[in-house]
């Protein structure tokens, strides 16, 4: 362990849909992968369905597939209190009837000691953001087309 103090990194949300509720998890292993590389921490995890009326209820951390293959107990317990019931109202909003969605709060713990250094050496962010895949695949697209 280092002594150094705790540089928290960029912390990012996503919301996925699964319309339909059919979720085959096949990303779950990928996401544990970057938990246990120490490229992000994640601080809320949770299911939520939208059932044919509007109503949402939250889904258990098992085995969301139903093919007993996935030990998803790992997930469990995962909440730092940042994603509460306004945010899972706001994201029923999103939602169709009849799908469901996994709802990740998650820390860029790569960034945390990078920020902290460029700062230590009179750095300072004056922006960011994020560019959506759909254009980076669009922009690949005609460059290669071009090629």
């Amino acid at each position: 362990m280092s002594d150094a103090p705790y540089e928290p990194g960029p912390i990012d949300y996503l919301v996925v849909e699964f319309p339909g509720s059919r979720m085959t998890g096949e990303g779950l292993p990928l996401l544990v992968d970057l938990v246990d590389r120490g490229i992000i921490r994640i601080l809320d995890l949770v299911f939520v369905m939208k059932e044919q009326d509007g109503s949402i209820r939250g889904v258990e951390l098992t085995d969301l597939t139903g093919d007993s293959e996935l030990d998803l107990t790992v997930f469990e317990g995962v909440s730092s209190g940042l994603l509460g019931e306004d945010e899972i109202d706001e994201v029923s909003g999103v939602l169709e009837p009849g799908s469901s969605a996994g709802v990740l709060v998650y820390e860029n713990a790569w960034a945390g000691p990078l920020a902290a250094a460029l700062r230590r050496g009179g750095g300072r962010l004056v922006a960011n953001g994020r560019i959506p895949v759909e254009d980076v695949l669009a922009s690949l697209e005609a460059a290669e087309s071009n090629a």
